[in-house]
């Protein structure tokens, strides 16, 4: 039976595509729509597609329960703000809603509570940082070049309107790293910043990040490692919002075959 779909933040720039990537899938549909814009226009008019009699509300617990009403398991799909995603995801899972989560910028102790809630509701739920399949072969050719370089850090570039930084695809990525145990970028002098923050972010695996914000940049990365004469780098560039619909698709479908929650869409390839 086709899957159905709500998606929050169906007026944004990723809710829209959403939008267009569901209505388009064969087994699923959009079945509700939330936003604080554009109330009561029918969301596949907002997002470019036609009507598809689909009004956009802002009333979450009132869609999730539409959603429950169901005969198939439906499913969340959200692509918002961190400020208030703990608490869309608590409910959406209250009702027996499926989330597919690609916000970044949640707390860490915040996800530890919703897999712990999720866990006990035996109800699936995906976060991933990225949803771009690129994304993840880049983390997992970053794994093997870590076997063999001993310096290496990431530069994430995104458009000026990305609230967070640093991007919750360039932490993944630090974490994935710091993973193989291996301590990385042994110090050689005794460093002095002359500006705070001039080296970028220090986490976990003495692993740095650097945060670029600029009109004209959607979501880009690169790794670079160093290595005696010689540095190797691996950069994915997304070009197009679009990239990102088919692993979200795939969520969709994954979800519902899971009874915890799963962070990264590498778990579910």
């Amino acid at each position: 039976m086709a899957i159905p779909v709500l998606v929050v933040g169906c007026a944004g720039k990723m809710g829209r595509e959403v939008i267009k990537a569901v209505h388009a899938a064969p087994d699923m549909y959009v079945i509700g729509a939330v936003d604080r814009s554009h109330l009561d226009a029918d969301a596949g008019e907002v997002a470019g597609i036609g009507p598809i009699d689909v009004p956009i509300t802002d009333n979450l617990e009132v869609s999730c329960a539409m959603v429950a009403q169901e005969r198939s398991p439906g499913v969340m799909v959200d692509f918002t703000h961190p400020r208030g995603l703990y608490d869309r995801v608590r409910t959406a899972i209250a009702y027996g809603v499926r989330p597919v989560i690609g916000t970044t910028g949640i707390a860490p102790e915040q996800l530890a509570d919703l897999a712990e809630f999720a866990d006990k509701a035996s109800t699936g739920c995906v976060v991933a940082p990225n949803f771009a399949i690129g994304m993840i072969l880049l983390q997992q050719a970053c794994l093997r070049a870590a076997e063999y370089f001993d310096h290496l850090e990431i530069i994430e570039l995104h458009h000026d309107e990305k609230a967070d930084a640093p991007s919750g695809t360039a932490l993944a990525t630090a974490q994935l790293i710091a993973s193989t145990g291996k301590a990385f970028n042994p110090a050689k002098v005794e460093e002095t910043e002359l500006i705070a923050g001039a080296r970028g972010g220090l986490v976990p695996g003495n692993i740095r990040i650097h945060s670029l914000r600029l009109p004209g940049l959607l979501a880009h990365q690169e790794v670079i490692f160093g290595g005696t004469g010689q540095s190797f780098s691996l950069r994915h560039d997304t070009t197009d919002r679009s990239a990102y619909m088919p692993g979200v698709l795939l969520a969709i479908r994954k979800v519902l075959g899971l009874k915890s929650l799963v962070y990264g869409l590498e778990k579910i390839l």
